[in-house]
């Protein structure tokens, strides 16, 4: 497998929810907001015999031109956003999930970002972030993919996907927060999305308030990285911003 991550820059975020990039070269985290925290904002591709994977679709931004970001980001890559064929959305927090649509120049339209694509939502967690969500949710980004053909809504709490992939709710992070395993070839990509952002926290019993359920992500991720060091796991970090891609041994 390959795996390409398409990092969209550093930020830093506080009880706001609002992600200020931040230039790690020329800034220090002391000049932000008490209670700030930093951030790598990182969407991965992963490439199989079978798929060109996209896991996570950033924040959306989008260029003065009105280009997506995340397209350009794989352009750059050697990828062309059309040949994306699977979209595995972890949760749909604004910064996870901005890039799932975007709006035109004008903002009078939204579109599938990658109509070519089958899409893999778990539906309970659409349901709850274009219902009563939270300031985290920005449900406008989201609803066209009610009305798109291509997605497949994720129902159960564990399940296999063509290809592969298993999936599982933790609740965790989020309400109904999934995580992903990629394997071909003996070989397994994990995804936790934000119940495994950074390494740091795999390697501390770190309770992080901003969870739905800190405790269930701390004992996640102590859980995970025990199978992966006997497994041999590769995983992926969405919020690192030094060690986006990290081999368990």
């Amino acid at each position: 497998m390959q795996i390409i991550p398409l990092s969209e820059g550093s930020f830093t975020i506080d009880q706001s929810k609002v992600f200020v990039p931040f230039d790690t070269n020329t800034e220090a985290l002391q000049s932000r907001p008490i209670g700030s925290i930093l951030v790598e904002i990182q969407p991965f591709v992963v490439i199989t015999s079978k798929d060109v994977i996209l896991i996570d679709t950033g924040l959306g931004y989008t260029g003065t031109d009105g280009s997506l970001q995340i397209h350009e980001n794989l352009e750059k890559a050697g990828i062309k956003p059309a040949s994306i064929t699977k979209v595995l959305m972890s949760h749909l927090h604004k910064d996870h999930a901005g890039g799932t649509t975007f709006s035109n120049i004008d903002h009078t339209a939204r579109y599938i970002s990658f109509p070519y694509a089958t899409y893999y939502i778990q539906k309970r967690e659409f349901d709850y972030a274009t219902g009563v969500g939270s300031a985290s949710y920005i449900p406008e980004d989201i609803l066209p993919l009610q009305e798109f053909s291509k997605v497949v809504w994720l129902d159960s709490d564990e399940g296999e996907i063509e290809g592969g992939i298993k999936f599982q709710v933790t609740g965790a992070h989020s309400k109904f927060h999934q995580v992903f395993w990629i394997t071909e070839n003996n070989e397994t990509v994990f995804f936790g999305g934000d119940d495994a952002p950074q390494l740091q926290q795999m390697k501390s019993k770190f309770v992080a308030k901003y969870d739905f359920d800190g405790k269930k992500c701390m004992e996640l991720r102590q859980s995970w990285l025990e199978k992966a060091k006997q497994e041999g796991w590769t995983f992926l970090f969405y919020h690192d911003i030094t060690a986006p891609i990290w081999a368990a041994r």
